[in-house]
């Protein structure tokens, strides 16, 4: 994966890089216009071809853009195919190992001494708060992240 720097992909490449990915099959100019609301075709076409020379996409023989290569975004992890944001990737972690552990604890409950609850509830409470630092965060991300595009 290459790094990315400022330089080589913001503004409206950053936004065609995106919409690509997101798209996750082959895009042509129009599709791009519509999709990140350009002027005109040729203002697409010059994005990608820009992401084309950068290495980030490839021109297949329709004269669709795919990606090639993944950049490294900001705040995004690469999840297959697509991206996600990472506190989301944090959020649902700490969520399994919370329904794991409420899962143990439901199960031990009744063969378990008094010290081992305070200790599992405490633990439970710790993951719990986790979560929710996490989801709440991502939701304001996604909040911030909306409020850029419209704006």
């Amino acid at each position: 994966m290459g790094d990315i720097s400022s330089e080589e992909l913001e503004g409206i490449t950053l936004k065609v890089y995106l919409y690509t990915a997101k798209k996750a099959k082959p895009v042509g100019p129009r599709d791009v216009m519509k999709g990140v609301n350009l002027s005109s075709p040729s203002v697409a076409y010059r994005h990608l071809q820009k992401l084309d020379e950068m290495g980030y996409l490839s021109k297949n023989e329709y004269g669709e853009y795919i990606i090639k290569k993944k950049a490294r975004i900001k705040g995004k992890a690469w999840f297959g195919y697509k991206l996600v944001p990472k506190m989301r990737l944090y959020a649902l972690l700490f969520l399994t190992i919370l329904i794991v552990e409420i899962g143990i604890f439901i199960i031990h409950f009744s063969v378990e001494t008094y010290e081992f609850k305070v200790f599992f509830t405490l633990l439970t409470l710790i993951t719990g708060l986790a979560f929710v630092v996490f989801a709440v965060e991502d939701m304001i991300q996604n909040k911030q992240t909306v409020l850029v595009n419209l704006g």
